[in-house]
């Protein structure tokens, strides 16, 4: 009786989570004025039978549909047709989604227009990904995190450890910019690096991402301060029917997302997650406890059809201590612990966006706040009786305005636009450091305002009958920190992009631009002891670079597309340590502070090679990025000579295949291959001196051998299982993830560790002054499963 009564259970869970059909709301509107676009059709993408008319407000409402992501295509006379962002439809809530569409200035016989999601601005007609939900949900390896999702496209280089550095075209992970709905935010990394971008956990939830576009070059005029990469966020608008929750289990934290109407005109989206690796690493004996809690929020008001207000705000508390409680550590345990810090962080942005619509185009305004506080300290041995070796504290904020206005007249398409910033920074350090082997050390209290200011401008144009696709643009920067960099004109940044239609199917595209970024304020808050600011006295400058692209761009049919590009990137004035004699180029990479030293603005280097990437999206759910590039990155010595950066890995390729059965199984794969990494061996005669190994707690890299060593390539297969059940009101999913799943073992550098005598005392040599040492070879890797739960309703 009991089997007839599961039985019974089990059959009218299923036959009820099929008979249910999901729905998708919208607006369709002109992307320049904001007016309804009256009578347009919208349909699932691929299914032209099912679909509905916009009304006369420019709404529709498409009812009886499946469960899973879809994309719509919007169509009208006078239109361009357009594909959306994919649109998760579930029975739980009413999806909504808006259709921006773009006029066409005349309809030209024998011109044929096909939309397409792989269809690119006039400003970017290269260098640019468009990432979609699709994309990102059920990414093998990644976890939902979008510094990982990027790995599978072309340019994007990883280092074998777990952080989420983002290394574009050889460029350092310092180099790219971030933007939430139009709104910069600082990083996008848990316990990220100060003055860099990097960390082990992404801080955006992937219950907020719409969709992304990913630049490696071609940067719109709008976009500053970025030399390799610039990520545009779309989040999602709050369900405008009814209040909807999703709550999820993910490989390290634990996440609560509520969204819903706000009152007749107006929606949300919020979230909170927080982390639970601390209790699993204590658990299984890291030497490190990491804890994470961050929250995310979206609040949108349409105050009529030619107003709109969002505000954005996304913060982290990052905890990273040592376990000190593992009662008999082993040698890799002992090596970790000698030289980690212990950190704690706190960071933020909350901006607003205020668009409004004319007749002929759109005013943006953006105001926006970000704040990183970051505390790190060290005892020798972590022994908290002695004097800390390190004790660090520093602030960063900014505090923004951004205007633009956008425009179409007589087939131009204008944007321009101005930006001002007021920033604080402030820091506070002592800390013991060695130069080869000798130690000193650095006492100083910084307190630096700033006023930035910029200006910029683009204009975008298609000729021969459409063929043809100019887009030039240029921008100034300059800020009120040294006279080196007051005058804006000498950070004179140009821009021109060209795109070419051969056939309806092939398009050759090119592209040079000159790029400008300030250096971190770590590195502009530098004193040295006698409380100078050693770098404003070396008249520091900002970082440049010289951009080359060409390409060209074969798309099959809609859902398919081939692309080819050549690049070539060359550096001027990058900051160049005085102490180390190397460009920072290569550091950044790791836990800790990027730039907090004296730097003379000499240091040039290069990146150049090749991209190739096909992209499939097809109607029947199966999607796949395949990608090679080949990539070299080079940075000048104190000689002058070209050296490898830390980011030469030479090849990279990457295959990530998914297939979406009837939406309720999703299997996928990813490969990566990541060439051999440069590294700088290790001055073992310094480490050895007693005085630099107290201090540093580890050992000393050999600068004068900078990048001579290499390790063996990397690669690795991750998998991941998706089983999706819908029913009436709500929605329940579950994930398998299993990153290297062959248990690939990684090649790293040798761990140092000082010997131990009987008595389990270190070793002393030469009357004490040095201790003795030995070296143990270390991989890395292990066959990594996550378990995923995800509840909507």
């Amino acid at each position: 009786m009991k089997r007839i009564f599961l039985m019974y259970i089990i059959i009218s869970l299923s036959l009820y989570s099929l008979g249910q059909n999901g729905s998708i709301s919208g607006r369709v509107y002109n992307e320049l004025t904001n007016e309804p676009v009256a009578f347009a059709y919208v349909e699932i993408t691929g299914q032209p039978l099912i679909g509905a008319l916009t009304d006369l407000e420019g709404k529709f409402l498409i009812t009886g549909l499946p469960s899973g992501i879809v994309t719509l295509t919007a169509s009208f006379i006078g239109f361009k047709t357009v594909i959306s962002r994919d649109i998760q439809v579930t029975n739980a809530k009413q999806a909504f989604v808006e259709i921006a569409m773009q006029e066409e200035a005349q309809k030209l016989e024998g011109v044929v227009v096909t939309a397409s999601p792989f269809i690119k601005p006039e400003e970017s007609p290269l260098s640019l990904q468009r990432i979609g939900l699709q994309e990102i949900d059920a990414n093998p390896g990644s976890n939902r995190d979008i510094s990982k999702v990027i790995q599978s496209f072309p340019g994007v280089g990883s280092t074998v450890s777990f952080r989420n550095d983002i290394i574009i075209r050889g460029g350092g992970p310092n180099e790219s910019r971030f933007y939430l709905d139009g709104i910069e935010i600082p990083n996008l990394n848990h316990f990220s690096t100060q003055g860099s971008s990097g960390g082990p956990v992404g801080i955006i939830n992937a219950d907020f991402i719409g969709g992304v576009d990913f630049y490696s070059g071609a940067f719109p005029a709008m976009y500053g301060n970025a030399l390799s990469g610039v990520f545009d966020f779309s989040q999602i608008s709050g369900n405008k029917e009814k209040t909807k929750f999703r709550g999820s289990v993910g490989a390290s934290e634990l996440s609560a997302t509520l969204d819903g109407p706000s009152g007749k005109r107006s929606s949300y989206i919020a979230s909170v997650r927080r982390s639970y690796l601390q209790f699993l690493f204590d658990a299984i004996g890291l030497p490190f406890l990491p804890t994470f809690t961050d929250y995310q929020f979206k609040h949108k008001t349409l105050f009529d059809d030619r107003s709109e207000l969002t505000i954005v705000s996304i913060g982290a508390l990052d905890d990273f201590s040592l376990n000190l409680g593992i009662e008999e550590p082993d040698e890799s345990q002992e090596y970790i612990l000698a030289y980690l810090p212990v950190t704690k962080q706190w960071s933020y942005a909350i901006g607003a966006n205020y668009k409004k619509f004319t007749n002929s185009g759109f005013h943006r305004f953006v105001m926006s706040r970000n704040m990183l506080n970051n505390i790190s300290y060290k005892f020798p041995d972590n022994n908290e009786n002695l004097p800390r070796i390190l004790d660090y504290s520093s602030q960063e904020m900014e505090n923004k305005l951004r205007y633009e206005y956008v425009t179409r007249v007589q087939g131009f398409k204008i944007t321009y636009g101005v930006s001002g910033e007021f920033a604080k920074y402030t820091n506070d350090t002592y800390q013991k450091r060695t130069i080869q082997d000798q130690v000193f050390e650095i006492n100083y209290n910084s307190n630096i305002d700033l006023f930035k200011y910029g200006a910029f401008t683009q204009i975008s144009k298609k000729v021969l009958e459409e063929r043809l696709v100019l887009s030039a643009g240029v921008r100034v920067d300059g800020n009120s920190y040294a006279q080196s960099m007051a005058n804006p004109f000498f950070q004179i940044s140009p821009r021109l992009s060209l795109s070419y239609g051969l056939s309806e199917k092939i398009n050759l595209n090119f592209n040079t631009g000159r790029y400008y970024q300030l250096p971190p304020y770590t590195t502009l808050g530098y004193k040295n002891n006698t409380g100078e600011y050693v770098n404003k006295e070396n008249d520091i400058t900002y970082i440049s670079v010289n951009h080359i692209i060409g390409g060209f761009q074969y798309q099959m049919n809609k859902q398919i597309v081939f692309t080819v590009e050549g690049f070539y990137k060359q550096y001027d004035n990058y900051p160049f340590s005085v102490k180390d004699s190397i460009s920072l180029a290569s550091k950044g990479g790791d836990f800790g502070v990027l730039g907090d030293e004296e730097i003379l603005s000499i240091g040039k280097g290069r990146a150049y090679g090749l991209e190739f990437m096909n992209r499939m999206r097809l109607t029947n759910g199966f999607t796949s990025t395949i990608s090679y590039t080949l990539v070299r990155s080079e940075s000048q010595d104190f000689y002058e000579t070209y050296v490898p950066t830390t980011w030469d890995s030479k090849h990279l390729l990457s295959a990530t295949l998914s297939k979406n059965f009837s939406n309720k199984w999703i299997v996928g794969a990813k490969w990566r291959y990541v060439g051999g990494l440069p590294y700088t061996p290790y001055d073992m005669e310094a480490s050895s001196v007693k005085a630099v190994w107290d201090t540093r707690g580890g050992p000393v890299l050999d600068y004068s051998r900078y990048n001579e060593e290499r390790f063996k390539p990397f690669h690795q297969l991750d998998i991941r299982i998706d089983r999706r059940w819908y029913f009436q009101s709500w929605s329940f999913m579950i994930y398998v993830d299993i990153q290297n799943a062959y248990n690939y073992q990684s090649e790293q550098q040798d761990i140092i560790l000082r010997e131990k005598d009987s008595n389990g005392n270190f070793i002393l040599e030469n009357e004490g002054t040095t201790y003795k040492l030995r070296s143990i070879s270390s991989n890395s890797g292990t066959v990594l499963p996550t378990l995923g739960i995800m509840i909507e309703f």
